[in-house]
């Protein structure tokens, strides 16, 4: 998998080389992929961000370089963008449910058929 083009803002952010942030993302990529036992799809796709982001945190605070303030803390923001696209996918299948439950309570022989 290519490497994600925010790679350089997140190394930048977070006070390392592009080099590095590189390895990183490879390194995320295969743990994503022994972890899921696939190369794409969302499940790996996630796993290999979210691997990548604690990465470069560890990374960061490790750093010779480390400015006296902490680099942003980036995993966070994609915990947060994660639950709320599933929540928006959990309302959808709350919505269909309802609709389901109505439309066999109020037809309830149109299920037999």
């Amino acid at each position: 998998m290519n490497a994600p083009k925010l790679l350089p803002w997140i190394a930048r952010k977070a006070g390392i080389s592009d080099e590095l942030a590189l390895k990183l993302w490879r390194r995320a990529a295969s743990e994503a992929e022994y972890l899921t036992g696939k190369s794409s799809g969302s499940e790996y796709h996630g796993l290999a961000i979210e691997r990548l982001l604690t990465l470069v945190e560890d990374e960061a605070c490790l750093s010779p370089n480390h400015p006296l303030t902490s680099a942003p803390q980036l995993t966070w923001v994609w915990r947060h963008q994660t639950r709320i696209s599933l929540l928006s996918l959990m309302a959808a299948q709350n919505t269909y449910r309802f609709w389901q439950s109505t439309w066999e309570n109020l037809y309830p022989n149109a299920r037999a058929a």
